[in-house]
């Protein structure tokens, strides 16, 4: 029995040796995950919700900023990610928003064991639903079973600023000059500061004015001012951009000068075309092409009303298409 005890507490410190051993190696070294890595679990965790869609296009290719994209913040013991990323429109965005946290946020948890501090979603983009590879993404698949789906708000027109801006800037300018020259009237008055009143050698001269010749007409100017005034203040706003689909209940705005560069990237796939420059207004789109000498100007006027008016036909109230076709440039 003695002998038997004897290798039983052999073991044992042989045992314990071995714990603070590997003890001893468990705490070389340590683990370090990298902000880079974080990044590409939120964007493949982001990618995995339907209605979050990759874009890259334009100076995205040289900037390298294509969406999603995140940007991590590392904490001691929490991360925090801001995530932008593109959506496929229609999409119901407050919907898609709350399954991008709960998938991010469970993802950096069940991979790096770090909590999620914060996670601010940023919808940098819209795209067509269609054209993501060629197949439709059902945005409906974040709605519960049962769900209707989304209905689009309409946003308000776009519109000018208004006219009496300009106007409010002015009299903003002159009321903080007037409160600067009552500080300094003030300072004058409890004797801080002694150079002239400005004010008061002002309001006294005004008061000693008698009738003058030019009273009249600056008075008579004082009154067309003042009607100006009030036309520029209840001056309706012009709407700036304009809607696609249905006017009353539109959704999506778009500027004028994005319709001309539309129309003017159609009309380029036309052959037979040398340049193309299009002027979008407020009663027509007017599309001057430049041809090269191979297609007559009929033939051509024909092709390129083809490939344009399809576009035009998006806006709520396309705008009448006229093509004048040039001189043949030598």
């Amino acid at each position: 029995m003695a002998e038997s005890s004897s290798d039983t507490g052999g073991a044992t410190a042989q045992l314990g040796e071995d714990a603070d051993l590997d003890h001893e190696r468990g705490t070389r070294g340590q683990l370090v995950i990298k902000d880079r890595a974080i990044s590409r679990i939120a964007v493949a965790a982001a990618l995995q919700v339907p209605g979050v869609v990759r874009q890259s296009g334009g100076l995205s290719r040289l900037t390298g900023r294509d969406l999603p994209r995140a940007e991590v913040c590392m904490g001691t013991e929490s991360v925090a990610v801001t995530l932008y990323i593109a959506v496929a429109w229609p999409c119901p965005i407050a919907v898609l928003s709350r399954e991008v946290h709960r998938e991010v946020g469970d993802r950096i948890a069940a991979l790096t064991g770090l909590p999620m501090d914060r996670l601010h979603v940023v919808v940098a983009a819209a795209v067509p639903a269609s054209a993501q590879d060629g197949a439709e993404v059902d945005c409906q698949q974040l709605a519960a079973p049962g769900t209707p789906p989304a209905r689009l708000v309409p946003s308000r027109a776009p519109l000018t600023r208004p006219a009496a801006a300009p106007v409010a800037l002015l009299v903003a300018g002159a009321l903080l000059v007037l409160a600067v020259l009552t500080g300094r009237e003030f300072l004058i008055a409890h004797e801080v500061i002694a150079p002239a009143a400005w004010l008061r050698n002002s309001i006294e001269w005004s008061a000693r004015l008698h009738w003058q010749p030019w009273m009249l007409p600056a008075a008579v100017a004082a009154v067309f001012a003042g009607l100006a005034l009030i036309f520029v203040a209840v001056k309706p706003r012009i709407r700036t951009h304009l809607p696609l689909g249905d006017a009353g209940s539109a959704v999506v705005w778009v500027r004028p000068t994005d319709v001309a560069r539309m129309c003017s990237a159609r009309a380029r796939t036309v052959a037979g075309v040398r340049s193309v420059q299009t002027i979008v207004d407020g009663k027509r789109t007017t599309v001057h092409i430049t041809p090269d000498g191979e297609v007559t100007a009929p033939a051509l006027e024909s092709a390129i009303r083809e490939v344009v008016e399809p576009g035009l036909a998006t806006l709520a109230a396309p705008r009448p298409l006229r093509i004048k076709v040039g001189r043949v440039r030598p």
